[in-house]
């Protein structure tokens, strides 16, 4: 579960956010639909099609948890992506300093 934070964001930073969690989310579906077609092309037997079931439904609940575009969120969201490699610390040029700080120091913990 992500944490929360009270943090202001202004106009700006919310533009940059937005496009830099869209991009992380994209590329991280993007991933996962490369994923699953390899995985499905190699399905000969029911039982790999639950295990791609399950494998997907393990996928969704992470997923799910871990886009979540509330503001008191974010700083903790973009650290868990910068941490993970779906968003770039350039992604988010133009934050607040001290908000950057915090989102770079988190993601290495």
């Amino acid at each position: 579960m992500i944490q929360v934070i009270e943090t202001q964001w202004s106009k700006t930073e919310e533009k940059i956010a937005r496009q830099a969690f869209d991009k992380a989310y994209e590329r991280e579906i993007s991933t996962l639909i490369k994923e699953v077609q390899q995985q499905a092309s190699q399905i000969t037997e029911l039982e790999h099609l639950w295990l791609l079931h399950d494998f997907l439904s393990a996928r969704r609940h992470e997923i799910d948890g871990k886009y979540d575009y509330r503001y008191s969120s974010l700083v903790f969201v973009f650290a868990l992506l910068l941490k993970e490699g779906w968003l770039d610390v350039d992604e988010l040029e133009g934050l607040n300093p001290d908000k950057l700080a915090k989102i770079v120091a988190l993601s290495r913990m």
